[in-house]
């Protein structure tokens, strides 16, 4: 086969992105040169390496074995492409970080650091559902992956690296703002605002409402964080969310934390990659940058909650 590093480059990242329109803009080349580079590649294979489904672009059997094969090839060129520019003093190379939702709210300031202090680093970061960055992470498609509940049934290098306090959160006018104390049987007939099946949030308050011996009952399932927050302040119920995505709302009086049994709930983030994964010196990098960068961030969020009189770490009550 005659074929090119420049075309398996190209090929993983349209197989990554499923489009060549999206492979093109982060490969800064026209959709045009990609699709002729994606045919003669085809043709050098002497099979098709994909088709398209409505918007979407699948690869078919010898695709994904392409792909495979693309990966393994670029993946020692990366980490040589960086060593050999470390060993001569200069910064550049490439970063792929993917984390959970929540990390919307502080990670694209903490690589956005990361960034202005290593500017030769090329970046990206891919906030995704829990299912979705476990996926990511089988593929092992990124340098990092942050999250707060990591697969328990496999063997991962993990880290815990951050506090992520779990909350619930009512509206102003939301009954339980006046309880003078919140019981079992109050929290037996309450519904929630809850996200997807599978989120790391929505997990931790099934099992939380097992302690009463109480199922989950969901109000409203709904898929970001943004839309549980205007469902709450809507009327539609509570939520247990992280401390980190509604510190605005809270300042601002639109949403009120509740005391109840079990909260803040003690959970933590924790950065994983599989353990055979090499890093590359701009990942090694990120890693030092994150955890110089996560104190300063959990200390927001105690002083927050200590604001609203709940203390962390959380008391024997709570834990």
């Amino acid at each position: 086969m005659h074929l090119t590093l420049h075309q398996l480059r190209i090929f993983r990242t349209v197989a990554e992105t499923g489009s060549i329109t999206r492979a093109a803009k982060q490969l800064h080349l026209t959709p045009p040169t990609l699709s002729i580079q994606l045919r003669q590649l085809s043709e050098a294979a002497g099979l098709p390496l994909y088709e398209v489904v409505g918007r979407r672009l699948r690869l078919t059997e010898a695709g994904h074995d392409m792909f495979e094969a693309a990966r393994a090839v670029d993946e020692p060129l990366r980490r040589l492409e960086q060593q050999l520019s470390a060993r001569q003093g200069i910064e550049r190379g490439r970063l792929k970080i993917a984390a959970v939702s929540t990390g919307e709210y502080f990670m694209p300031r903490v690589l956005g650091n990361f960034r202005r202090q290593h500017p030769g680093i090329e970046a990206s970061l891919s906030i995704l559902p829990r299912s979705a960055l476990i996926e990511r992470l089988n593929e092992g498609l990124d340098d990092w992956y942050l999250m707060t509940r990591p697969p328990s049934d496999r063997r991962l290098e993990n880290q815990q690296v951050g506090i992520n306090p779990l909350v619930m959160i009512a509206a102003p006018d939301h009954p339980w703002t006046r309880a003078p104390s919140i019981g079992f049987d109050l929290i037996a007939r309450t519904g929630f605002v809850v996200r997807e099946q599978g989120s790391g949030t929505r997990l931790w308050t099934e099992e939380w409402l097992q302690r009463f011996g109480v199922e989950l009952r969901p109000e409203l399932e709904l898929g970001s964080n943004e839309a549980i927050k205007q469902a709450v302040r809507g009327g539609h119920g509570l939520a247990v969310i992280s401390l980190h995505a509604v510190q605005l709302e809270l300042e601002a009086g639109e949403l009120v934390m509740l005391d109840v049994p079990y909260f803040p709930a003690p959970v933590y983030w924790h950065l994983v990659q599989k353990p055979d994964r090499r890093l590359t010196p701009a990942a090694e990098a990120f890693h030092n940058h994150l955890l110089a960068e996560m104190p300063r961030l959990d200390q927001q969020l105690v002083q927050r909650l200590h604001d609203n009189d709940q203390p962390w770490p959380p008391t024997d009550h709570q834990a």
